[in-house]
């Protein structure tokens, strides 16, 4: 098949599903001589835009797995806003060294259904947005070398399709999809964290990188320290204040911070699909 344009379009909290959607993106362009163009939805700016691909696109789709399926807040607009018209597809999901459980298989079944064609999938682990220590350093060199056999293994399908295949790529999950991963606490409780913010220290400078960057639009711009908004606990905030000045301190949410960090240190594979 013919691809003009391959497309990055990508939520990422903290950078590292950016890391490998732009990546992966940028070599499929590469290999197919076509076109290459990122749209970036994390701001609530972008998301009021409806984004629509034909049939000499290639959509590198990705968002990071919150409670094991897409974020619920980014769901409506990803279902809503995004549409293909015999569009291939090539979705893609980060995870925190726990499970992305059916995070995959429901971003493939949305792109399905809103008119894309996915060839492709791939998960992949990423420095978990709670901690520093799960999945520390992913995507790292063997990680993104993956990303590169997919973009090759990809590229070498699109090149051998004279049609849209009559199924989307097979991927593990469970179908229908499964309720949101439940958080626990250290003692194995399950706990609601829906309502924590983040809090700030007297470390802050009020230089607003916060509130500019935050995915939801939740932070004061005026006062850091306010946040009036809902909270994703994405922790984009908390990874990239300059000054180290925004944290949690909920003691439910440490202690499910604790719990996945004694419970789920093994380092995960990433699984890619053809």
């Amino acid at each position: 098949m013919n691809i003009k344009t391959v497309h990055a379009v990508y939520f990422s909290g903290t950078g590292t599903t950016e890391k490998v959607v732009t990546t992966l993106a940028k070599d499929l362009a590469e290999r197919l001589g076509a076109g290459y163009e990122a749209c970036c939805f994390n701001l609530p700016e972008a998301r009021k835009q409806a984004l629509s691909f034909g049939p000499e696109d290639l959509a590198v789709v990705g968002t990071p797995v919150y409670a094991g399926r897409v974020p619920n807040l980014l769901l409506p607009y990803i279902r809503d806003m995004i549409h293909g018209e015999g569009t291939l597809a090539v979705p893609v999901v980060l995870y925190g060294n726990r499970n992305y459980d059916d995070g995959l298989m429901e971003l493939r079944n949305v792109l399905r259904d809103n008119g894309f064609c996915p060839v492709s999938a791939g998960a992949f682990v990423g420095e978990h947005s709670f901690s520093r220590i799960l999945g520390a350093g992913r995507p790292d060199g063997e990680d993104m070398a993956l990303v590169g056999e997919l973009g090759e293994k990809t590229a070498d399908k699109v090149r051998g399709l004279t049609e849209l295949p009559g199924e989307a790529v097979h991927v593990n999950g469970c179908d229908p999809i499964r309720p949101y991963y439940t958080p626990r606490d250290r003692h194995g409780n399950p706990i609601n964290i829906l309502p924590v913010k983040p809090k700030t220290s007297d470390a802050c400078t009020q230089c607003g990188l916060c509130a500019q960057q935050c995915p939801l639009g939740a932070i004061d711009a005026e006062d850091a320290h306010q946040v009036p908004g809902k909270c994703m606990k994405c922790n984009r905030c908390v990874k990239h204040c300059p000054v180290g000045a925004k944290y949690f301190d909920d003691p439910a949410f440490l202690s499910h911070v604790a719990m996945l960090e004694q419970n789920f240190t093994e380092p995960k594979e990433n699984e890619v699909y053809l």
